[in-house]
């Protein structure tokens, strides 16, 4: 089975520069969404686009096969500039990429009715209290005769519940012929994609009770309200999993997260991407956690992290960041106003206080001084630095990369470090003190003096 999604759509009435499909619900893009349950379905899937063609082909994977709808002429229309992707011999599922919360368990059962009864065509179809803007399901008894869209419903029509989501199953030959068929003789001056059912004799419905999964997004107030009712959802199966979430009022988590039992969430948290958290953890409150690999017993407070990796027993914050390539290991505390990049730190480590890791490599039972910088960038590239294990870094030290601390070794707090030091040693880095007893004694008196002479 192949399976299309139409995603041309300019989306007038989101008011924005970026193409419909690519804004975010819960930090995904809306396209994401759809190709994701289409990814459960099928490998063969298309992508009908037009408005932002080139913002929106930056969001989707190389196997993904790319359509332009040139002129925007209505459904039918999009579904014909995909023409070659459609198959004489296999079924075709068609799709919108401004529907995002579709259901495999939905759709299965679209195609289970599909195929057990050898359709030429299945349509999912659903009740709603105010049908206005869908096209409604005309049937004689419970024969599905055909389907009109809203600007062209009579009066009669228009009290209908039942309505077309959009969401059907082809038989691939049968739709290639219908769409030759179609003609854009409507209030719309289109190629409605409706009208192929005329060519089909033998259509079925299936009817959902799922409105969130078919409802589509037409501005941003739709966006919101669809993302607060999805949302709901996937704090609710957290919940009723074995997480704790102390406010779902103020927690957005995506819903491609994987979080263990008993871990705590608490309010005014934010965890997107593929993020997998493991058991008894905390997280939160005032924390951003972004395609992040977390174990067992970790704890991160008012903290960021993104593209990172976080091992066992792991204490983070509060106020750090955690940047993309850290890797952090067991036993290792990260505390208020720290930043890591690109950074490796070994078990039983700890930076505590207001320190810039970047390019770094760190050794196990390390203790990183308050203020300490890696200054990791000379003006044309990064640079790397290496401490090794058990060595002792001195509060506001500034280590000039590319530069190796050896195992055991001590670093003078204030030093700047320019060249590697031996394992087992002590470095010191500052200019030499110098005290000038009683200068502000004699500047005093020089001021007064100075006083004197003015009057």
């Amino acid at each position: 089975m192949k399976i299309l999604i139409l995603a041309a759509g300019q989306g007038k009435r989101m008011k924005s520069k970026m193409p419909k499909v690519a804004h975010k619900i819960l930090d995904k893009p809306m396209i994401n969404w759809v190709i994701d349950v289409a990814k459960q379905l099928s490998k063969d899937i298309g992508v009908v686009l037009g408005n932002g063609i080139e913002q929106v082909k930056k969001l989707l994977d190389d196997d993904i096969k790319i359509f332009e709808q040139k002129e925007r002429l209505g459904t039918g229309h999009a579904v014909m500039s995909a023409e070659q992707f459609i198959d004489n011999n296999e079924d075709i599922l068609i799709l919108y990429g401004d529907v995002p919360f579709l259901s495999k368990s939905t759709l299965d059962s679209l195609i289970k009715v599909h195929q057990e009864n050898d359709n030429e065509a299945t349509i999912l179809t659903i009740e709603l209290e105010d049908p206005t803007g869908y096209g409604r399901i005309i049937k004689k008894g419970n024969e599905f005769i055909k389907i009109v869209e809203e600007k062209d419903t009579k009066a009669e029509e228009k009290e209908i519940k039942e309505v077309y989501t959009g969401i059907a199953i082809y038989k691939g030959e049968k739709l290639k012929r219908a769409l030759k068929n179609i003609t854009p003789q409507n209030a719309q001056g289109e190629y409605y994609l409706t009208d192929v059912f005329r060519y089909f004799k033998k259509v079925k419905i299936v009817k959902t009770d799922r409105e969130i999964e078919v409802a589509g997004v037409n501005d941003r107030v739709q966006l919101a309200n669809l993302e607060k009712k999805i949302r709901k959802e996937i704090l609710t199966n957290h919940m009723l999993n074995g997480v704790t979430i102390i406010d779902p009022d103020t927690t957005y988590i995506s819903p491609d997260v994987e979080i263990g039992i008993d871990t705590i969430i608490h309010p005014q948290t934010y965890i997107f991407g593929n993020s997998r958290i493991g058991q008894n953890c905390e997280i939160g409150p005032m924390t951003r956690i972004k395609k992040c690999v977390i174990e067992n017993d970790v704890k991160i407070i008012r903290s960021e992290c993104e593209l990172s990796e976080i091992k066992s027993n792991v204490s983070i914050g509060p106020f750090s960041r955690l940047r993309e390539g850290t890797i952090i290991e067991e036993g290792v505390k990260i505390g208020n106003f720290v930043e890591t990049k690109k950074t490796h730190v070994s078990k039983n480590s700890k930076a505590q206080h207001l320190t810039y890791l970047g390019d770094t490599y760190v050794g196990e039972e390390v203790n990183i001084g308050a203020g300490t910088i890696t200054c990791n960038f000379d003006g044309e590239k990064k640079n790397k630095t290496y401490i090794d294990d058990k060595s002792f870094i001195g509060s506001n030290t500034s280590l000039v990369a590319p530069i190796k601390i050896g195992k055991n070794s001590l670093i003078g707090a204030g030093s700047v470090i320019t060249k590697d030091v031996p394992e087992n040693s002590l470095a010191l880095g500052r200019a030499h003190q110098v005290n000038k007893e009683g200068w502000l004694l004699e500047k005093s008196i020089q001021k007064v003096q100075n006083i004197k002479k003015g009057e």
